[in-house]
């Protein structure tokens, strides 16, 4: 855990504490930002050369396999025994034909026996929000990691706050979570250790302070971003598309802390 001792406070920090002031620390404010990551909610496409390969081992272990003693499991004559033997004849004309899969084969398989029963719908991988490209939209880019950032003082960051004296730096961006996106999403952060930080230089020469962003990471599971007055905007975007947004500086100092899923 990152938190200032108080034996390190200048008389001016001391009455930064009872003012609840921003802290410096050598003319530096210090901020806790949150990088709040929604995981992936499905499993993403395999490539060519992943089904290739997933194909060729299960052809293997096939070949391999004991044989399956039908007779203890169905009975003679049933239902399910002419299933069973058609889904075998269905693996043995895969196992014969390179191009076909064993999975494909039994999909088909199972699509010809429900030919007189109303075929399973599968849902489809690509939202409405996709198709809107709605960024405002949790139900979006399913097998990729989003990732809340947030409009202040009309520059696009991940949420931040000044940390205040005696405050530690997870406490700072679980109390700012809460005061800019609302209450209503059901948060979990990871460590109390920052992953990453960013060293922004005083924007005017005359300026004498700089800041030191400190990067905290949390996993929202449920709810949604209910922005108050500190937001004007917010967004839930991929790594690839957080490039659009934010400064080409920041996004260097926190890339390496995002998962490319």
């Amino acid at each position: 855990m990152l938190k200032i001792s108080q034996r390190f406070f200048s008389a001016s920090s001391r009455v930064a504490q009872q003012q609840q002031q921003p802290l410096m620390i050598k003319n530096s404010r210090i901020a806790a930002s949150v990088i709040l990551t929604r995981g992936p909610q499905i499993t993403r496409d395999a490539t060519p050369f992943e089904r290739a390969y997933f194909d060729y081992k299960e052809k293997q272990e096939r070949q391999a396999s004991a044989v399956f003693p039908q007779d203890f499991y169905f009975k003679k004559g049933s239902v399910a025994e002419r299933r069973w033997k058609e889904d075998v004849q269905a693996r043995d004309a895969a196992m014969k034909d390179q191009a076909l899969s064993l999975t494909e084969a039994i999909q088909q398989q199972h699509i010809d026996q429900s030919s007189s029963t109303p075929p399973i719908q599968i849902n489809d991988r690509i939202t409405q929000a996709d198709k809107t490209n709605d960024i405002k939209k949790l139900d979006r880019a399913l097998t990729r990691n989003l990732y809340l950032i947030v409009k202040q003082q009309n520059q696009w960051q991940f949420p931040q706050t000044d940390l205040q004296a005696n405050e530690y730096l997870h406490e700072a961006a679980e109390r700012y979570l809460k005061e800019s996106c609302g209450k209503d999403m059901d948060v979990w952060f990871v460590g109390r250790q920052p992953v990453s930080h960013y060293k922004q230089s005083p924007s005017r020469k005359e300026d004498t302070e700089g800041l030191k962003i400190f990067f905290m990471k949390a996993r929202v599971y449920a709810g949604q971003v209910k922005p108050t007055k500190d937001v004007s905007d917010f967004a839930w975007l991929t790594k690839d598309e957080l490039v659009n947004y934010l400064s080409p500086d920041y996004y260097k100092a926190i890339k390496d802390s995002l998962g490319d899923l």
